[in-house]
């Protein structure tokens, strides 16, 4: 493979004080592995691809899935150097980008580390060996992380600066700054420091995952003796504090804010009296936080995790950022205690940890946010008077109705469905999954309000939901003590389905309520993430929530469902249904397409039949926010193939499966799923068959406009570089989807309350 040379640095955008389209971002490549795309992004070029010959599919027909999980976490660090984005938002991508590295580390890369050294990895789909793949890993992140640095000092630090929003170096501090962080310091930083020398008496200190840390080197002025403390920045307080205004009146409304470590740094002689402190440096540590629980084993699951809580904070270390001027024997002790390698140990510019950006991102400066957006209640569910409240149960009584979020109101929906059926005396009965639900949730309170009334509630509760554990084992226990039958799933699966039954006495039958859902019951998140939802009261559905519910909680394993695909049995065979069923449709030549929308595709199987459905001459187009493992618009393999990809304001969250076939109804399904092995195989999913022809209609719109060539996106090509398609040839905007959604959903509205 030809190499290309290596940038200069006039070619680094990161370099440059007024980038044309500072959204590009130039990464180092080494480049006899990896070259760099048109529009200088990252990539990992595949290798060619083999001959195809007898309808065999090529055995290097897969890209690799943690490659493409850090080009997507490289298409959010592009969204953090658009200049058309809002700077505050431009500084939340950055902190997005940090807190996705961190989880990727702890995770994915700990994973991969720990099954080297038990001798359990093997080679990747992509036809990577493991230490391959750690490589290819180590060789990127090196250089995002470099990349997403630099965008901080040079671009948007700079930005913010000319805002009137100053993060203020110790430099730059006034007497009267100096005066304040002084008292500062001594009423609420020192008191809760804990100093922590390393000589004979007192070893290495332990490390905990993704703490910030000050590396002190200190000399005793009466030996002359050199050594080494570790101070701990604590967590509990805000990582940039506030400065009072200055005196100047031209710059009244001028945000100043100090990073902690920084006046941490300034006093360390308070907490070494009578030694010298001669160097300091911050590091921070990320460990393996992925658990292990082997459910079978375990008696009692909530148990068996909170013990393997305590344990996950003392993984071993997967990755050490230090500051890029911190001397060398002081980094050679800390890679010889804490047992990093040389590759796993990353120089960086400070401010480590930009996930403090959020802070910034945060501030009541409209003019630098997006502007603001309100989430209006469904038509549907609009009560004719303004005051008063939608019955939803009357209104699903009406027929379907499909919900989409952000952009209809989740807490005039979904909560209010279930708020109305926690006080409903008609209502018998709520059964319910939780996956990830806000610590505040009006939901569990609703769940709690039903079982006091004396309804019978089941809360199926995924404990193991990752990162969310602890939570979810508080509300697990609160709902508990409420009355609340609570259960964690089956063994070895995942409940991750979004569902909800309420069962009611309605003049003497029974009727059952229910909901399916792509996303979490969070009301947060449900105004961050793009999800859709189907309210119903059709019988088929609440049929099948019955089974699946029973299934569940007791013992039916051979339950059939109507309407559900449900994982592990019959989402992939449902999905490789469909798509089989349009291969013949056009081997018979009849016009046939699969849509595709999804946070990640990865199974083998799926992606298969999707290069089979393309062979056939099926047009295929897949919608992923995440990772890709298919290689689209290959000759002979998937030239009938296009993959898109949107970032934006909203988390593109929901699951969209459309299937076209001349001469036949559309088959549309939303629901959980996404294309991954764990999801297929180890969770429980929920997919939903749309049956209302106005719904269709709306999905199809949906994913045609997701995959439109006028609408801003990222496409995959296939030798695995994507490539941002934002500007039309005359450098205009293309269509943001998001915003045109905003504006469509508001226009719908006010239609809906003139009527």
């Amino acid at each position: 493979m030809e190499s290309e040379p290596t940038l200069s640095t006039a070619d680094d955008p990161a370099t440059q004080t007024a980038p044309s389209d500072a959204s590009l971002v130039r990464l180092q490549t080494r480049a006899a592995q990896r070259a760099r795309g048109s529009n200088g992004q990252f990539i990992r070029v595949a290798p060619e691809l083999d001959d195809l010959s007898d309808g065999e599919l090529p055995a290097d027909r897969f890209l690799d899935r943690e490659i493409s999980w850090l080009q997507f976490n490289e298409r959010v660090l592009q969204l953090a150097g658009d200049p058309l984005v809002p700077l505050l938002e431009r500084a939340r991508y950055l902190a997005i980008f940090a807190n996705n590295l961190d989880e990727f580390f702890k995770v994915r890369v700990a994973g991969l580390k720990r099954r080297i050294a038990t001798g359990l990895a093997v080679r990747s789909a992509s036809g990577l060996e493991p230490r391959e793949v750690l490589d290819e890993i180590s060789n990127a992140a090196h250089e995002l992380m470099t990349v997403h640095a630099k965008m901080f000092q040079r671009h948007i630090r700079p930005a913010l600066n000319d805002v009137g929003i100053h993060i203020v170096r110790p430099d730059d501090w006034t007497e009267a700054d100096r005066i304040y962080l002084a008292q500062l310091f001594r009423d609420r930083i020192y008191p809760v420091l804990t100093p922590l020398a390393v000589d004979p008496a007192h070893p290495f200190p332990y490390i905990s995952g993704l703490s910030l840390n000050l590396a002190v080197v200190l000399i005793n002025p009466k030996t002359g003796r050199e050594h080494f403390a570790r101070v701990k920045v604590p967590p509990l307080l805000s990582r940039l504090l506030p400065l009072p205004s200055g005196e100047d009146e031209d710059k009244l409304y001028d945000t100043r804010f100090v990073a902690i470590e920084d006046v941490m740094a300034e006093h360390l002689q308070y907490l070494f009296p009578g030694m010298e402190v001669r160097e300091h440096y911050t590091f921070r540590v990320t460990r393996n936080e992925d658990l292990e629980v082997e459910e079978d084993d375990a008696e009692n699951l909530l148990t068996a995790l909170e013990k393997e809580l305590t344990r996950r904070r003392f993984g071993p270390p997967v990755r050490l950022e230090v500051a890029d001027d911190m001397d060398d024997h002081v980094m050679d002790l800390l890679v010889r205690e804490l047992g990093v390698s040389d590759d796993e140990v990353y120089r960086l510019p400070e401010p480590l940890d930009l996930r403090g950006l959020n802070i910034l991102a945060d501030l009541d400066r409209s003019e630098l946010r997006w502007p603001p957006f309100l989430a209006k209640p469904h038509p549907d569910l609009a009560p004719v008077e303004r005051s008063a409240q939608s019955d939803v149960m009357s209104a699903m009584r009406a027929g379907d109705i499909l919900l989409h979020h952000p952009y209809d109101s989740f807490s005039t929906s979904v909560v209010a469905f279930i708020e109305q059926a926690a006080t409903n005396p008609q209502v018998l009965a709520i059964k319910q999954t939780l996956y990830r639900t806000s610590g505040d949730s009006p939901i569990i309170d609703s769940l709690i309000d039903a079982a006091e009334a004396g309804k019978q509630v089941l809360a199926v509760v995924e404990i193991k939901a990752r990162f969310d554990e602890e939570n979810n084992i508080s509300w697990a226990r609160k709902l508990e003590r409420a009355g609340v039958h609570v259960v964690y799933g089956q063994v070895g699966l995942k409940t991750h389905a979004k569902l909800c039954l309420v069962v009611s006495e309605e003049n003497g039958e029974m009727r059952r309520y229910s909901h399916v859902g792509t996303g979490n019951y969070n009301p947060k998140t449900a105004r961050l993430y793009e999800d859709l939802g189907l309210l119903t009261c059709d019988n088929d559905v609440g049929e099948d929530l019955t089974r699946l519910f029973n299934q569940l909680s007791g013992m039916a394993p051979r339950s059939r469902y109507k309407r559900l695909l449900v994982a592990p049995r019959s989402v992939r065979t449902g999905l490789l249904e469909q798509i089989g069923r349009a291969v013949e449709a056009a081997q018979s030549g009849r016009a046939a397409r699969v849509q595709i929308k999804v946070n990640s595709i990865v199974d083998e199987d799926i992606i298969d039949a999707c290069y089979r459905a393309s062979m056939a001459g099926v047009q295929v187009d897949i919608w992923v926010r995440g990772i890709c493992a298919l290689r689209p618009g290959v000759d002979g393999l998937s030239e009938n193939i296009r993959v898109r990809s949107i970032l934006g304001r909203f988390l593109e969250h929901s699951r969209v499966f459309r299937f076209v076939v001349e001469g036949e109804d559309d088959v549309v399904f939303i629901g959980s799923a996404d294309m991954m092995h764990r999801n297929l195989d180890r969770r429980v999913e929920a997919l939903v068959r749309i049956t209302e022809p106005k719904h269709i209609a709306t999905l199809g719109a949906l994913l045609d406009e997701g995959m439109a060539e006028e609408t801003s996106s990222w496409h995959l090509q296939g030798d695995a570089r994507w490539e941002r398609h934002h500007l039309d040839e005359h450098g205009i905007p293309l269509r943001d989807l998001q915003a045109d959604l905003m504006a469509t959903y508001a226009k719908r509205k006010r239609k809906a309350r003139r009527r």
